[in-house]
């Protein structure tokens, strides 16, 4: 009993996190992150998911080189993280609706505190994978041909 409440623990979980990553993938949230995750849960039982988890990695790699590559790049990475920051503060402090908020006052930042925290710890989060990118990728143009390597290996075998 116990091996199968296992399997549909990581089932569920391994699902819900492929299709939030999906989801995340046009909406704002680290949805290549999110992708790998449900893949890694559910590769534990399916041999499928195992051969697509090298592809989405370096992908998501990929895309963490190619968001340190100008300085325009990295200054509006970092700004929409400390905005991302500050939104979260805006909404743990829950201020007044303005006089200007044409809509009912329950419909200003909706979600309270949990979606305060959810953002500032979102904000972090892309901060330090900021910070890991740029130490990581940035001016080092042999890791981002070792990364293109990587990603032409995987999709061969996968």
């Amino acid at each position: 009993m116990k091996g199968a409440a296992r399997r549909v623990t990581l089932e569920v979980v391994g699902w819900l996190l492929v299709v939030a990553g999906i989801a995340a993938l046009v909406l704002p949230g680290p949805g290549l992150l999110m992708l790998f995750g449900g893949l890694a849960v559910l590769s534990q039982q399916y041999e499928w998911a195992e051969r697509r988890l090298d592809p989405v990695k370096y992908r998501a790699l990929k895309g963490a080189a190619e968001s340190v590559e100008t300085p325009l790049r990295i200054l509006l990475s970092t700004s929409g993280a400390l905005l991302l920051v500050a939104a979260g503060v805006l909404w743990s402090i829950k201020p007044d609706a303005p006089s200007w908020w044409a809509f009912s006052d329950s419909w200003w930042l909706p979600g309270g505190i949990a979606t305060g925290i959810t953002q500032i710890v979102s904000g972090i989060v892309a901060l330090a994978l900021l910070v890991y990118s740029y130490r990581r990728f940035h001016g080092k143009p042999e890791a981002v041909a070792a990364l293109e390597r990587d990603i032409d290996r995987a999709d061969r075998s996968a």
